[in-house]
């Protein structure tokens, strides 16, 4: 059986993150105890798990023509994530995230104005689309996210949405209606549901609870999987790695309830390392599921 492709389109960043001994509050100071640079970027991080975890991957986005831009397109490329339609944008900067994570592995994020918006849905070729069997999208400008989603949906390719932190301020209410896949956090969720986002979805909502577990709601019917206990290292990326498992149990017709502990199970084994760019292998997957 051919290998399913995964169009996952959205934000391609690099990350320089800072481990501290504790969040500071206003005034106050941390000490810095290590520190790690990789690339990131919601859309970056799904495609490099999806990809480690056997899928035909492609990555849809943009960052600066600098140095940044090249290395994020390195790690990518090593796991076999096709760049080919990320593009380099003549004298544009990167996107740089600066994350501060504390020693429970909690995260604060700073980030730059780059080039990962630049990246528009013109930037994608019809046919690339059409022959994917899936496209994800996250964090995007809404104009962007709907254009695609429509010609997903026009050409059958089911669609994921995994909006971000910007939820709050974005119109994404025409996105969420044409996804087969919603996935929020608990904050996203509470934002969504005070604009009447959710009201009118017909597929399935998937709301992510950190080391809590996670739940999907679909025909008015909840499932729920209680997670894995962890002793996080760093948790940046660890929603996306959720994500890259739930799409590639469903991909494998798994039930919603499968695909929520795999994608647990990727969220947990993603904050055991540094940085968003997590290799998780199915043989990893397995064994924390047999530890149950």
């Amino acid at each position: 059986m051919a290998v399913p492709t995964v169009l996952c389109a959205g934000h391609v960043n690099w990350d320089v993150t800072l481990y501290v001994d504790r969040l500071p509050s206003a005034d106050g100071e941390a000490a810095i105890v290590d520190q790690h640079q990789s690339g990131g970027g919601s859309a970056s991080n799904t495609a490099f798990v999806l990809s480690t975890l056997g899928l035909s991957t492609v990555l849809a986005g943009s960052t600066g023509d600098d140095r940044y831009g090249s290395l994020v397109r390195e790690e990518l490329d090593e796991v076999g994530v096709d760049t080919s339609h990320v593009e380099a944008v003549p004298g544009a900067v990167t996107t740089v995230k600066y994350l501060v994570v504390d020693e429970s592995g909690q995260v604060m994020v700073l980030a730059n104005d780059g080039a990962n918006e630049v990246f528009d849905a013109e930037s994608v070729p019809a046919s690339v689309v059409e022959q994917a069997d899936y496209l994800h999208l996250t964090s995007q400008r809404p104009s962007t996210a709907r254009t695609l989603a429509q010609r997903a949906v026009e050409a059958s390719v089911p669609v994921s949405f995994d909006p971000g932190r910007r939820l709050d301020c974005r119109e994404y209410g025409d996105v969420h209606r044409l996804a087969d896949v919603v996935f929020l956090n608990e904050s996203e969720a509470a934002a969504a549901q005070q604009s009447d986002d959710l009201a009118s979805l017909d597929g399935i909502t998937v709301i992510k609870r950190g080391s809590e577990g996670a739940t999907a709601t679909t025909d008015g019917q909840t499932v729920r999987h209680d997670g894995f206990e962890a002793e996080p290292v760093d948790t940046t990326g660890a929603g996306d790695a959720f994500a890259a498992g739930f799409i590639a149990a469903r991909l494998d017709d798994s039930s919603p309830e499968t695909a929520l502990a795999v994608g647990n199970a990727c969220g947990a084994l993603a904050t055991r390392t540094a940085g968003a760019h997590a290799e998780i292998t199915w043989d990893d997957i397995d064994a924390l599921l047999d530890s149950m």
